[in-house]
C-alpha cells in the first residue's frame, strides 16, 4: 500500500514527534525562522491524520533526503538517544579564550574527549543540540581568572570530577541518572580564580513545544467539559470555574518561564558585552 493510498490514516503521537523533531532540526539549521517553525508546531499539533501531517514538512530535507513521515505504520525507536550516538572523531576537539570568548553550540559533534582553556575570557560548550562520538565524553575545563559554561539537555547524565583553587565547579546537576541510552558527560579539569559551570537546560524550540503541548492539553479540557454541560452532567459554573483555574494556572506558569527566559537573555548579552570589551581592550585578540 503506498502512501498517497492512506491520506485518512490517523497520525499517533510517535508521528507527530518525528514531525517535531525535522522542525526542530529546520530550525536549527537555519530553514525555518522561528515564526515559520512556531506555525508549523502549531499545525503538527492540530493534525489528525497523515494527510494533514505529510504537507508540514514536505518541503524539508528528511534523513538521506526521503520523505519526512512514513505512512506505513513502523516499529517505534526505543528513544531518540541512539541516533545521537554518532562515532567517529567529532566535529571540534578543542576551544580556547584568552582575554576573549568562545562558543561551541547547536549541531555539532562532541569528540569523545574535548579540551577547553579560558584566561582571563570565558566559554560556552553547549550539549542540547549535538552528536555524540561514544556513549562517554569528558569535556576537561581549564579555566584561569576566567569561566567555561557547559550545558547540557534533560537525559543525559552528568559526573564533575574537577578541581578548583580559589575557584570551583559547579556539582548541582550531578545525582540525577540518565535516560536509556543516553550519553555520560564527564565534567573535570582545573579552575583557578575562575569557575566551570554545569547547567541542564531545554533547548528554546523545546520549550516551544511543550508550551504548545500545555495549550493543546487545556482546549482538550476545556471541549470535554464543554461536552459534559451539553449532557446535563455537569453545571455551567462549575465549567466555567475550572476554565479560570486552569487559564490561572497556565498565566502564573507561563509568566515564570518567561521571567526565567528573558534572565537567561540578560546574562547572555552580558557575557557577549563582557567578550566584546575583552577584545576590543586587547586588539581583537
Amino acid at each position: 500500500m503506498t502512501d498517497d493510498e492512506l491520506p485518512e490514516l490517523r497520525a499517533s503521537d510517535a508521528d507527530r514527534e518525528r514531525v517535531t523533531e525535522q522542525l526542530r532540526d529546520a530550525l536549527a539549521e537555519g530553514r525555518l525562522d522561528m515564526e515559520e517553525f512556531e506555525e508549523r508546531l502549531e499545525a503538527t499539533y492540530k493534525a489528525r491524520t497523515y494527510g494533514e501531517l505529510a504537507p508540514i514538512t514536505r518541503d524539508l530535507p528528511g534523513p538521506a533526503a526521503v520523505a519526512p513521515v512514513s505512512m506505513v505504520k513502523q516499529p517505534a525507536e526505543s528513544g531518540s538517544w541512539a541516533g545521537r550516538i554518532v562515532g567517529g572523531e567529532g566535529s571540534s576537539a578543542w576551544a580556547v579564550a584568552i582575554m576573549s570568548g568562545f562558543e561551541r553550540k547547536g549541531r555539532w559533534t562532541v569528540p569523545r574527549r574535548f579540551n577547553s582553556f579560558a584566561f582571563w575570557g570565558g566559554g560556552e560548550i553547549d550539549l542540547r543540540e549535538a552528536n555524540f562520538a561514544d556513549r562517554e565524553v569528558v569535556i576537561n575545563c581549564v579555566a584561569i581568572m576566567g569561566g567555561v559554561n557547559v550545558v547540557v539537555p534533560p537525559g543525559v547524565e552528568v559526573v564533575v570530577r574537577g578541581i578548583g583553587i580559589m575557584g570551583g565547579f559547579d556539582h548541582r546537576e550531578e545525582g540525577q541518572p540518565g535516560e536509556p541510552g543516553a550519553p555520560r558527560v564527564i565534567v573535570t579539569g582545573f579552575a583557578f580564580w575562575g569557575g566551570v559551570g554545569v547547567e541542564r537546560k531545554l533547548t528554546r524550540a523545546e520549550r516551544l513545544r511543550i508550551k504548545e503541548e500545555r495549550r493543546q492539553e487545556r482546549l482538550e479540557r476545556k471541549a470535554a467539559r464543554k461536552e459534559l454541560q451539553g449532557s446535563g452532567s455537569d453545571s455551567s459554573g462549575l465549567g466555567e470555574m475550572f476554565d479560570a483555574l486552569d487559564e490561572a494556572r497556565d498565566l502564573i506558569r507561563e509568566r515564570h518561564e518567561d521571567r526565567r527566559e528573558r534572565h537567561e537573555e540578560r546574562r547572555e548579552r552580558h557575557r557577549e558585552r563582557r567578550e566584546e570589551r575583552h577584545r576590543r581592550r586587547n586588539g581583537g585578540y
